[in-house]
């Protein structure tokens, strides 16, 4: 053989000629680690739905039990009936305001309620509740009550009254009063307000058996006796109320009188505040 056709080497493994390394087959990359990888967000997600799951769940707890707590507690508070009807809704979510130890409103209503010897629907919006004992930051609510309840309420007044007829935004209050030894049907046709925490009655229209009079000839007509039935009336029913509570308005709606009432947050500690009231002598 010829010395011209030399057989050439073959090249040595160098920098010259790098190795290329195919992605994803690095050796140092096992299977176990990659599925470990891929796996941890779902098991993170799976944490995370079973912790939601089980706040929404205290939360419906929370819901259902807080009523009947509230209402066990406002039944022997105010010494109503084993069986009362009172309904209780709060607002916002409750778990947070349970763990806090505080509510922030609660709202209390029924149908029919009977306090110190009144009866009629009730509804009260307390807020800044505490739930460990002391006073409300506030409360404010009304009572409805019918014909007959609000003429009850009249009794004190100087007015002739033997029935009462709601017809909003009046009120007609009917009786009779004695002139030269003789009865007379009397009807005065009254705005109601409160005044002072007081109702006040305002008249607005008069009639005397059964003929349509001016006010003014009303009190010219019975002297004394007329001027004094013909101007406002102001009567205290603090006596008929349970002492914590306030009058604030008073107003008649479909054929009922809608009681504005402020209720002193410390009601619910102070026990003389949830015994009758006492009007001026």
């Amino acid at each position: 053989m010829s010395d011209d056709n030399h057989t050439l080497p073959y090249p040595e493994a160098g920098a010259e000629h790098p190795t290329l390394v195919i992605p994803g087959s690095s050796p140092e990359q096992s299977p176990e680690g990659a599925t470990r990888r891929r796996r941890w967000p779902w098991v993170l997600l799976v944490v995370v739905i079973v912790l939601a799951a089980l706040v929404v769940a205290a939360e419906f707890v929370a819901r259902a039990v807080l009523p009947g707590i509230v209402r066990s507690i406002v039944v022997e508070q105010l010494d109503l009936p084993a069986d009362q009807q009172l309904d209780v809704e709060t607002h916002g979510l409750v778990l947070p305001q349970l763990i806090g130890g505080n509510l922030e409103s609660l709202r209390l209503s029924t149908d029919s309620v009977t306090l110190e010897g009144i009866t009629g629907a009730a509804e009260v919006m307390a807020t800044d509740v505490p739930l460990r004992g002391g006073e409300l930051g506030g409360a404010s609510g009304t009572i409805r009550i019918d014909q007959g309840q609000f003429t009850s309420l009249l009794a004190g007044t100087d007015l002739p009254i033997e029935s009462v007829e709601l017809e909003a935004p009046n009120a007609t209050v009917s009786g009779s009063i004695t002139v030269f030894g003789a009865s007379v049907p009397l009807s005065l046709t009254v705005t109601p307000g409160v005044v002072d925490g007081d109702l006040e009655l305002t008249p607005v229209a008069a009639s005397i058996g059964g003929l349509d009079i001016d006010l003014d000839q009303v009190g010219s007509t019975l002297g004394s006796l007329g001027q004094e039935v013909t101007k406002p009336q102001r009567v205290c029913i603090a006596d008929q109320l349970p002492a914590g509570l306030t009058l604030t308005g008073l107003e008649i709606v479909d054929g009922a009188a809608v009681i504005d009432v402020d209720v002193d947050g410390a009601i619910v500690t102070d026990t003389s505040l949830q015994d009758k009231g006492v009007c001026p002598s």
